[in-house]
């Protein structure tokens, strides 16, 4: 089979490799898929560097999150079968950019028939990561104000729509007018571009003043600082990631002042910890799709040699929407 691997740690465009390899066979409780589709993701460029928690040994194929069909079923695996549609979290070595993919059957679940394949390939890890954000860990209500930073990309598109459903008024922060128009298409409410106009007075303004029920901040840094400008009294701020390349440091003595909550989410965590809400989750989002209510906005397919650029394009912060690769 054909397979982008990664033999040294580098930039994607500048590491990714095409090479030939034996199709893998399943371990016990995995899967092997013929792949259908595969999202580009931050990970898989932090892993191209060797900058995400999870540094597999080298050489591997990246590509976190995809779709296809089961071709191989290992021992112990229970309510999968060989033809299955399926999305889901790939077992590194063998990721989703290659013609075929290994999947673990305990993160491995049937794609919505109402999503198509490149839909289905980026609806599990941003879905579920902003699904757990907003409803486990900030328990966001109906008639709330919800600010999402990132709000074009993969996570942030996520939140915007999962925030809608949930019946909040959605304001998205994004880079540039390309990327505020697809917020408006995700459904965001008000759209702030941060280039043009300062969001912290944006918030303000739209909320007569009280600012932002819940921040869902994918970006740290200086982000994550001015957003406690514009948090409400008993307000939420989730932080997902870092993708803004610093990491910040928090002033408690802000939060305590304030009367707000700093909450943090490794979404990975459950699916050791809590496996059973994963699949709950997965439940929730499946209903939400076929009610059209959640949709990934997929903005490019890449075909297999077009993989090293579009997922460079990722870490260089230009794509807008999800760029998946379409086998």
């Amino acid at each position: 089979m054909k397979a982008w691997q990664v033999p040294e740690l580098g930039e994607p465009s500048q590491v990714l490799t095409a090479v030939d390899m034996d199709i893998p066979e399943p371990g016990s409780g995995q899967v092997v898929v013929k792949t259908r589709a595969t999202a580009s993701n931050f990970p898989d460029v932090l892993m191209c560097r060797g900058k995400y928690q999870v540094r597999p040994d080298l050489p591997f194929t990246p590509g976190v999150e995809l779709c296809g069909d089961v071709t191989a079923v290992g021992e112990g695996v229970d309510g999968l079968a060989v033809g299955d549609r399926v999305y889901g979290t790939s077992e590194l070595p063998h990721g989703g950019f290659a013609e075929y993919a290994v999947l673990s059957a305990a993160t491995c679940f049937p794609a919505p028939e109402s999503l198509e394949d490149g839909q289905a390939a980026s609806l599990f890890i941003g879905y579920q990561t902003a699904w757990f954000a907003l409803h486990r860990r900030t328990q966001l209500k109906a008639g709330e104000t919800l600010l999402v930073h990132a709000a074009a990309g993969g996570v942030g598109s996520a939140a915007v729509q999962i925030g809608k459903a949930a019946g909040a008024r959605v304001i998205g922060v994004v880079g540039g007018s390309d990327k505020a128009e697809i917020a408006r298409q995700l459904g965001a409410d008000v759209v702030v571009d941060r280039h043009a106009e300062d969001f912290v007075a944006v918030v303000k303004e739209e909320t007569g003043g009280r600012g932002a029920d819940v921040v869902f901040d994918p970006v740290g840094g200086d982000t994550y600082r001015r957003s406690t400008k514009c948090i409400a009294f008993e307000g939420r701020i989730v932080l997902i990631g870092f993708a803004g390349g610093e990491i910040q440091e928090v002033a408690l003595n802000h939060a305590l002042i304030k009367n707000y909550s700093i909450l943090g989410l490794h979404w990975g965590l459950y699916n050791t910890f809590d496996p059973n809400t994963v699949r709950h989750c997965h439940e929730e989002l499946t209903v939400l799709a076929n009610e059209r209510k959640v949709a990934p906005l997929v903005s490019e397919h890449l075909s297999f040699d077009e993989v090293p650029d579009g997922l460079q394009r990722l870490a260089d912060g230009t794509t807008v929407g999800r760029v998946v690769y379409q086998a």
